[in-house]
């Protein structure tokens, strides 16, 4: 393929980014959320990222989080939509009625501003920001003045994605998020789900209440939940809804995503900063969510260790900075 090149387009019916560089594409929807939508191999055809079709747009539009990979900030359920911290309770919608929780925060949705985008070498990249202060719409749900920032980089190497959360008022905020990132199953045309195996690197299971809420218990981890973290499993054993601690392997914090019928992998790596993750696969079929999550679901109404469950703040000024990538690696025989 050719070098790198980063460009203005169009996606069904939305303003993009697009990036190449190798044999490799990716596609950025700043307005929605600025979600990474797509990761593509153009020489073999795989797609990495569930996108949505033209007919998945209203949906896509209306809540966009299971293709590419959406921001949640914060992430995933809070009980009664509150959220104490530091002495005082903020109150965020109730946006899951039938369990009374407020899910997912509000950042996948809004639109980002596209900082910059180009190439350099054989690598292309784009940064989106969103900045929240008085005026923008998600203040009011929580009040805190902040930046986050995504910077995504192609490189025949894979996707890398750095995201940066800045503290921009006079007093500490709560710093947590997640991406609920959406892989396809398979992702090569010709390959079946069964193909398919997939490692984990989690810890202990979470035990959740009716109303997916952490008990603060723990539950025996099943066999296929051994095999997860050790020789892969399949993806679609059981309907997961489930909530891990993260327990690093080799010094990394990872997913690895295999196509056996082709000996190729899919590996997502994400950083240490991230304490906890969700997996999520649609009731056991078509696409799986390896969700790197800084925090505890319903962190701050949860009364164990700060440190253990992930509930982390800035202060005035003070930066969070934490790296992922997918790449891709072939089979070892």
């Amino acid at each position: 393929m050719g070098a790198s090149s980063a460009f203005e387009g169009i996606y069904q019916g939305q303003k993009a980014i697009y990036l190449r560089a190798g044999n490799y594409e990716a596609v950025m929807l700043p307005e929605i959320g600025g979600n990474m939508i797509a990761f593509r191999d153009l020489t073999t055809g795989y797609r990495f990222l569930r996108e949505p079709s033209q007919e998945d747009m209203p949906k896509f539009k209306e809540s966009s989080v299971v293709w590419g990979i959406p921001v949640l900030f914060p992430p995933n359920r809070f009980e009664d939509g509150r959220f104490p911290f530091q002495g005082r309770i903020y109150q965020l919608p109730v946006n899951e009625p039938e369990r009374e929780n407020h899910i997912h925060g509000f950042l996948f949705q809004v639109p980002w501003e596209v900082e910059s985008f180009g190439c350099k070498g054989e690598e292309s990249y784009v940064t989106v920001s969103v900045r929240v202060d008085e005026e923008h719409s998600a203040y009011r749900r929580f009040p805190f003045r902040y930046t986050v920032r995504l910077h995504y980089t192609l490189s025949p190497d894979g996707l890398a994605q750095q995201v940066t959360v800045r503290n921009d008022g006079q007093e500490a905020m709560p710093c947590l998020l997640a991406f609920h990132t959406t892989l396809n199953v398979p992702f090569a045309q010709g390959s079946s789900e069964k193909d398919y195996r997939m490692k984990l690197t989690v810890g202990r299971r979470w035990e959740m209440s009716e109303r997916m809420l952490p008990t603060g218990r723990y539950l025996a981890l099943t066999p296929q939940e051994e095999a997860l973290k050790g020789e892969g499993v399949d993806p679609f054993w059981t309907a997961l809804d489930n909530h891990y601690t993260v327990e690093p392997q080799n010094g990394r914090n990872r997913m690895e995503l295999t196509d056996t019928k082709r000996g190729v992998t899919l590996v997502y790596d994400v950083g240490t900063s991230y304490k906890q993750w969700m997996i999520y696969n649609n009731g056991g079929q078509d696409f799986v969510c390896p969700e790197p999550q800084i925090n505890l679901v319903n962190a701050p109404n949860i009364d164990l260790p700060a440190e253990e469950i992930g509930l982390f703040s800035l202060g005035p000024g003070e930066i969070w900075q934490e790296l992922g990538r997918l790449y891709v690696k072939a089979q070892q025989h």
